[in-house]
């Protein structure tokens, strides 16, 4: 499929044949949807943690003798029952990572970049380059070209001044081609890639 590059200041660059195995499926969303969890999940903290009946800060001495009461038997304050106590099966930290092949997570990317086409929120920009590290005229050019919030993937090597320039624009994120990932893809508005994304992007997933 064609598609129309453009120059950072609005410009026209020609135009580029995008290959049909990345951006020309019909999108799916069981599989972006898998692809995106298991981004989620891995990225999770699992930090979550509460005291156990063995971790509570209470005497083990028998609370009351354990026949003669009229009451439930008990051996100490820090069981589940009592204020205070421990936590029965409470969360502990672990992981939430989980296991998707390597072939599905390439497919989701695919599909990614695939719905993005197909939603027409798809631009090929010519370079991402500036020659100076200014965010004002980052944030002026990217108004005039009608971006709202965008990712720009480029190669495997990102200008520095472009990369300084967009750093404190929160509508704009750059990643490198080998950073193209599907939940980031999917929550921008618009996806922009150059030339020479593109070309790293083939690479990758060729």
């Amino acid at each position: 499929m064609k598609a129309d590059v453009i120059t950072l200041d609005g410009g026209k660059a020609g135009s580029i044949d995008l290959n049909d195995a990345l951006f020309g499926l019909e999108p799916r969303a069981d599989i972006l949807h898998r692809v995106v969890r298991w981004q989620r999940a891995k990225a999770q903290a699992g930090t979550h943690s509460t005291l156990g009946r063995s971790d509570v800060s209470y005497s083990t001495k028998k609370i009351y003798r354990q026949k003669g009461t009229g009451g439930a038997r008990h051996g100490d304050k820090g069981a589940p029952i009592f204020r205070h106590g421990g936590i029965y099966k409470g969360p502990v930290p672990r992981s939430h990572a989980h296991d998707l092949p390597k072939k599905f997570r390439a497919l989701g990317l695919r599909h990614a970049l695939s719905a993005k086409a197909k939603a027409g929120e798809l631009i090929i920009l010519d370079t991402a380059m500036m020659a100076d590290a200014k965010t004002s005229t980052l944030a002026k050019m990217a108004k005039e070209l009608g971006w709202k919030r965008v990712l720009i993937i480029d190669g495997a090597e990102l200008d520095g001044n472009f990369v300084l320039a967009a750093r404190n624009i929160d509508t704009i994120d750059v990643l490198p081609g080998m950073g193209a990932n599907v939940y980031d893809i999917l929550k921008r508005d618009q996806l922009v890639i150059t030339k020479a994304g593109i070309e790293a992007l083939e690479a990758r997933l060729k």
